[in-house]
């Protein structure tokens, strides 16, 4: 009867003893598998964690463009970024010209026009030829990087600040959405608004950066600091936008990317598009990073509402994905 009962004991444990290596088996293939994965997906994208010169088989079968699009660049007095972001998007294939918007006292010195024309044409190989112009302006005012452009051929205007550099294959993608809705604004840097509901039956509105952007799963603007608009609104900008907002802009040093998104939104009564994207922050100064920064933002907000008589931004929580390039989205 003992021994019975040892034996029972003994298969119990013996069955014991099975369910556990089994699981611990199982455990074990499922962490490989996990492991074996995430090696693949890192060593597939590998190239956006190495740099922004990544290109790939599936961007490639971008739709072909028309027209290509034209570089609007904002620089000040920073010359080294400015020869590596020009050195960077010169080598983008849809890339027509480049305009480098000037508003420093002294112009360019003929030896940067030099090594800039030198890296541009050094770049424009297989038959295309990227120019290169600097539009001098005689006074410093932010709203320069907004004027009409002559004789201009490409409809799409790529405005981008001289310390932010994205990966062709990105910047293609995105031009390839604004193509899509060519009358919207479409960008890589979004921002939000909202109303102030602890000022009663008042409508203040307060801007949010980044992380309200993050938190709210929500914006408004995209910032044109990076992004796609057509090259009417420039003309728009400087001719139909009311004069004050202009004055507003230059005397305050600050909003003219939120004086567009207000423009575009209220020509269009749609929200704009925001692209995924790596962004390499390569400068370290700038106007957002003065204190204070988001209350002078949102005392922007609120004068171009008082200027236009009622909120045209419209908020969206759509994001363009390129799924071919990446795992999750």
């Amino acid at each position: 009867m003992r021994g019975s009962l040892l034996s029972r004991r003994a298969a119990q444990r013996l069955r014991q003893l099975a369910i556990y290596t089994l699981g611990s088996v199982k455990i074990k293939l499922l962490l490989s598998c996990i492991i074996a994965f995430t090696v693949f997906a890192l060593l597939s994208g590998g190239s956006g964690f190495m740099g922004w010169n990544n290109h790939s088989a599936a961007l490639d079968q971008l739709s072909v463009p028309r027209k290509g699009y034209a570089i609007v660049m904002n620089t000040w007095k920073r010359y080294d970024l400015l020869k590596e972001s020009i050195s960077h998007y010169s080598l983008c294939r849809w890339l027509e010209s480049i305009h480098i918007v000037w508003s420093e006292p002294n112009p360019p010195s003929d030896s940067l026009k030099k090594f800039l024309n030198h890296i541009v044409e050094s770049n424009s190989g297989g038959g295309r030829r990227v120019e290169l112009k600097f539009d001098i302006n005689k006074e410093d005012s932010l709203n320069n990087r907004f004027k009409e452009i002559k004789d201009l051929n490409a409809d799409a205007i790529f405005s981008i600040d001289d310390d932010v550099i994205f990966p062709c294959s990105a910047v293609d993608f995105a031009f390839n959405v604004w193509q899509s809705a060519p009358d919207t604004m479409v960008g890589f840097v979004p921002r939000v608004h909202w109303v102030d509901q602890s000022k009663g039956g008042i409508d203040y509105y307060v801007y949010g950066g980044w992380w309200s952007v993050w938190w709210t799963g929500t914006y408004s603007m995209v910032l044109s600091k990076a992004a796609f608009f057509h090259k009417k609104y420039l003309g728009l900008f400087m001719n139909e936008m009311p004069a004050s907002i202009r004055e507003f802009i230059t005397k305050n040093r600050n909003c003219e990317d939120i004086a567009m998104s207000f423009l575009v939104a209220n020509a269009t009564g749609a929200p704009p598009i925001w692209v995924k994207g790596s962004i390499f922050e390569i400068g370290s100064t700038g106007i957002s990073s003065l204190g204070g920064h988001s209350e002078r933002r949102t005392q922007c907000v609120n004068r171009f509402v008082a200027e236009y008589g009622r909120m045209p931004l419209v908020s969206t929580s759509v994001k363009a994905v390129d799924s071919r390039n990446i795992w999750f989205w």
